[in-house]
């Protein structure tokens, strides 16, 4: 066990570093930096002044030595400055983190939740009707863009019949605390978490029903069918679960396409998360505040997975048993 986890930190560590490089080289491939966002933000500055913050902000340096100085101030826990913030990257992230965790975390479990719903619905019988029109139901929306489904549930719930909020967190200056804040901030979130929710939704909706139609041509089922074993309780403990262990790894990797489909949604919602943080670091050239950004959400997917892999393992026993004798 104590091998199998070091394992795991190894790769873990290794991932995150992988993250970090190509995100620093992927921004300074972009034409221009801070300085150049910041002059142009806020008019014209003179030269002089220029080269002086150039300085200041340690941009007079070479990519190499920029990348290397973060990575030294990182071991050490500093995050660095935020250039667009003028703060530290580590207040500004954790003013944002619980907003993008409440967000994500609750779209993340309405598309799994729903999906596993709806998908086993579908696998109950193949082929039939009710599953014909769910899978088309799915692939219509699974084909709608992000932005697009946003604005037509704003359009409908907001703008037409006015139940819910087209914007923000919550109230602002409310004062609501406790249960009355919760509830504000569940009645703001409706629209941005059902639209990702949907969107992610159908993968989880048609990876089960897939699952549950090859299942039901296994040899293990004709069997339990000839113990008479048979009904929800057929379909329940021996197809669903068998066919869930892949929807479960597709947990853990759509967490990472759910952090980059929040940027759309964020922005379209004006929710002030790590997707809206990350679209406002890349618009001003602020290279600590992204690589904060890619560093924290590299940590929730890997966080993710490492999860999946355990529910996955409890889900087939046999997943563990390959670990340990591996």
């Amino acid at each position: 066990m104590a091998l199998r986890l070091l394992r795991r930190l190894i790769g873990v560590i290794a991932v995150l570093a992988l993250v970090i490089v190509g995100a620093f080289f992927m921004l300074e491939a972009a034409s221009g930096d801070a300085i150049d966002a910041y002059v142009a933000g806020i008019g014209g500055m003179d030269a002089t002044r220029i080269a002086e913050l150039r300085v200041a902000w340690g941009l007079d340096q070479g990519p190499m030595h920029r990348l290397g100085a973060y990575l030294a101030a990182l071991a050490h826990g500093d995050l660095g400055w935020s250039t667009g913030f003028q703060r530290p990257v580590r207040d500004v992230l954790f003013e944002r983190l619980p907003v993008t965790l409440i967000t994500m975390g609750s779209a993340l479990a309405l598309a799994f939740l729903l999906g596993i719903l709806l998908g086993f619905i579908a696998g109950i019988r193949p082929n039939s009707w009710l599953d014909r029109i769910l899978s088309i139901g799915s692939l219509a929306l699974y084909a709608m863009p992000g932005f697009w489904l946003s604005l037509v549930l704003i359009l409908i719930f907001s703008v037409s019949l006015r139940w819910l909020p087209s914007s923000g967190f919550e109230t602002i200056a409310s004062g609501k605390t406790g249960l009355a804040r919760v509830a504000d901030i569940a009645w703001h979130l409706a629209l941005p978490v059902s639209a990702l929710g949907l969107l992610y939704m159908t993968l989880f909706l048609r990876l089960l029903r897939d699952g549950m139609e090859e299942v039901w041509h296994a040899d293990f089922i004709r069997a339990a069918r000839a113990r008479g074993i048979s009904g929800m309780r057929l379909a329940l403990r021996h197809v669903a679960r068998n066919a869930l262990a892949p929807v479960v790894t597709m947990l853990g990797l759509q967490s990472a396409s759910l952090l980059g489909g929040s940027v759309v949604v964020e922005s379209v919602f004006a929710i002030p998360g790590f997707g809206r943080l990350a679209a406002e670091a890349v618009s001003r050239r602020d290279t600590p505040l992204l690589l904060g950004v890619v560093l924290f959400s590299a940590i929730v997917v890997v966080v993710m997975n490492m999860l999946a892999d355990l529910v996955q393992a409890w889900l087939d026993p046999r997943i563990g048993a390959n670990e340990r004798y591996a």
